[in-house]
């Protein structure tokens, strides 16, 4: 009996567990019009999208998160998307490597401040480049202790629609109301890490609410993401744990 029980807990163990350094890095998908999207996993909060002979960065981070990535051996940005300046988000060295004259950035009204370029857009504000739709949703915090992070009103999530395949990428935010006036999402992008954005319980929340064909877990830590997928299995949701720590 003490055998098995080693046994089931070694089990237990390795469920609760994701070897990330082993998952892809890259995952591929179709528009409903035939176009291929790639989606390249950089880290942290840091995506980069390929569609239509476009690179679209999301929050592209170089040094400031660990491990470090040098933007200068990746391909340089048409579109920029970023969500708020805190530092694992917004990275003006960053920006400076992947950018061009003709490069054109979407942010908040504090970003823009900062980088003096680009569209300001506010919660519930949308743009249009190349036929790329952006449009700008909330992102904020709700527990009272937390409130300070990131307040209601400052901070953006984006719908990115490409083609009619509409990615979610919800920047620093809990399972706030507003995620139930999405509309149909395919590929979601969701936060989970304490005390800046959600737990294992609300990103569970938020993914069943939602309900995207497949999540992508991101900005998520020490925490322990493995327990997404065991928590949503049966939902017909595909979890797809990637290397975003």
């Amino acid at each position: 009996m003490k055998n098995k029980i080693i046994k089931l807990l070694a089990v237990l163990g390795l469920l609760a567990t994701t070897n990330v350094s082993a998952a892809p890095k890259s995952d591929t998908f179709q528009t409903p019009g035939g176009k291929t999207v790639v989606i390249n996993h950089i880290k942290h909060a840091s995506i980069h999208i390929q569609y239509d002979d476009m690179n679209i960065y999301v929050d592209p981070v170089g040094t400031n998160v660990e491990p470090r990535t040098d933007m200068t051996m990746l391909p340089s940005a048409n579109l920029i998307v970023l969500t708020h300046e805190h530092m694992d988000h917004y990275d003006h060295v960053a920006l400076s490597q992947l950018w061009t004259p003709g490069t054109v950035v979407y942010a908040n009204h504090s970003v823009i401040d900062k980088i003096h370029r680009g569209v300001t857009l506010a919660n519930g504000d949308s743009a249009e480049y190349r036929g790329v739709k952006v449009k700008a949703v909330p992102a904020y915090n709700t527990t009272a202790s937390h409130l300070q992070f990131h307040p209601q009103g400052r901070d953006n999530g984006y719908i990115i629609d490409l083609d009619g395949l509409r990615i979610y990428v919800a920047g620093d935010t809990e399972d706030i109301p507003e995620m139930a006036q999405l509309g149909p999402i395919d590929i979601a992008f969701l936060p989970c890490n304490q005390p800046y954005t959600m737990t294992v319980d609300q990103l569970e929340r938020a993914a069943r609410t939602i309900q995207p064909r497949v999540l992508f877990p991101y900005h998520y830590g020490d925490t322990p993401i493995a327990q997404i997928r065991m928590r949503l299995a049966g939902s017909g949701i595909d979890v797809r744990i990637r290397d975003y720590k």
